[in-house]
């Protein structure tokens, strides 16, 4: 059976992806202890069932974990109806299509400034990091813009979200939980400050909206709050970084559909960007627990165990994808379930999507002959699949 701790296999999941899938229905993975929904029909259905709960287990001893369980408990991301509901409906009327769509001038605005901020790098250099400089700090650069963060403290908000999301991987190590309790520790004190200010002089951003939204009589508490604008960041981020990165890197590396792309780069951005998401998923794995006997794929899954649906195996499954292991950035329709499905639909999909709309092609156009000037080096998780750092040339 596949190790998720093994180097091989995270450097190059997919051929063991594959074979998982031929075994027709979900198995069961002593090494994480739950079992692993592969194809595509049994990890939509892993997300899409009623009776298989988002879960979160928390932390013990609790005093030591406290703020790193209370920022999963109270996050829409690991509740369940009928307090997902609830939050999901409060968050949604701060974070709606309309407020995404308006920030799509901040989103040209930071792209431009992070572009022009490469040329002087090429100048200088020769060469730029696409992660460093263009795909990780665009995303946190809006999202703390969303947010209402001061400028000067942005840089504290990458680091902070590493160190949480590093324990979603198997097997943490003790120096990365001490990481993620520390983190998660200064990430809500931060943010609950700026609640507290925002509270009494509310802006425009979203920590004040979120902090007077009201539906029915229902607000959100202090915590879920600060889960809320934890989780944005984590995950509005991650998507967006590992999926650019991913994508562009396989794409530079085929050269029909390097081709394909530079000739006719707005025409096909839309699709390159879905198709990015599906040939090499930046999350792979999302467990969820039964809480009440549940059968997926002939399966029977006992109330108190997990199941993963692994979203990268499943946007391979060749029963649904033709040529499932080849990039096609014109691929349509392309039904993959890179951001979830079901209630878990991922809130900051379309945001993910304008951000690598926007940012992909401004970045071709700036840069046509752009290129790999040494071998990109992958960051040593499966769950989030990413690159660390990938240096081009123009």
């Amino acid at each position: 059976m596949l190790s998720f701790a093994n180097p091989e296999f995270v450097a190059n999941p997919y051929p063991q992806l594959a074979e998982l899938r031929k075994l027709g229905k979900p198995v069961w993975h002593e090494e994480t202890g739950m079992f692993l929904a592969a194809r595509y029909k049994d990890a939509n259905a892993v997300l899409r069932n009623r009776s298989l709960g988002r879960i979160f287990s928390p932390r013990t001893p609790e005093t030591e974990w406290e703020t790193f369980n209370y920022l999963h408990a109270d996050s829409i991301l690991d509740s369940e109806p009928p307090k997902h509901t609830r939050l999901r409906s409060l968050v949604m009327k701060a974070f709606n299509p309309k407020r995404i769509e308006e920030l799509r001038p901040n989103i040209e605005r930071i792209t431009n400034q992070l572009l022009h901020r490469i040329e002087d790098k090429l100048q200088s250099y020769g060469t730029f990091d696409l992660i460093a400089d263009y795909a990780e700090p665009l995303p946190v650069m809006v999202i703390a813009e969303l947010l209402g963060f001061p400028e000067a403290d942005e840089h504290l908000l990458r680091p902070w979200s590493q160190a949480i999301v590093k324990m979603y991987e198997p097997s943490p190590t003790e120096e990365q939980k001490a990481d993620a309790r520390k983190a998660s520790n200064e990430f809500a004190a931060y943010v609950h400050s700026l609640m507290v200010e925002r509270q009494k002089n509310p802006g425009v951003d979203l920590i004040s909206e979120l902090a007077i939204v009201e539906e029915q009589g229902e607000k959100l508490s202090a915590h879920e709050l600060i889960a809320t604008c934890v989780l944005l960041l984590n995950a509005g981020h991650e998507a967006s970084v590992n999926g650019f990165g991913n994508g562009l890197v396989a794409a530079l590396g085929n050269e029909e559909q390097w081709s394909k792309l530079t000739s006719n780069i707005d025409g096909m951005t839309e699709t390159a960007v879905d198709e990015f998401l599906r040939f090499d998923a930046p999350l792979h794995l999302f467990e969820r627990t039964a809480t009440e006997e549940v059968e997926i794929g002939g399966v029977a899954i006992k109330p108190g165990q997990k199941i993963a649906a692994l979203l990268g195996s499943a946007n391979r499954d060749e029963e649904i994808f033709e040529r499932a292991d080849e990039l096609d950035l014109s691929r349509s329709p392309n039904p993959h379930i890179g951001f979830g499905a079901g209630i878990h639909f991922c809130i900051g999909a379309p945001l993910a999507r304008q951000e690598m709309q926007i940012s992909l092609p401004a970045l071709l156009h700036r840069f046509p002959r752009l290129e790999l000037a040494d071998k990109p080096i992958r960051r040593p998780t499966f769950v989030l699949r990413g690159y660390e750092k990938v240096m081009v040339r123009a």
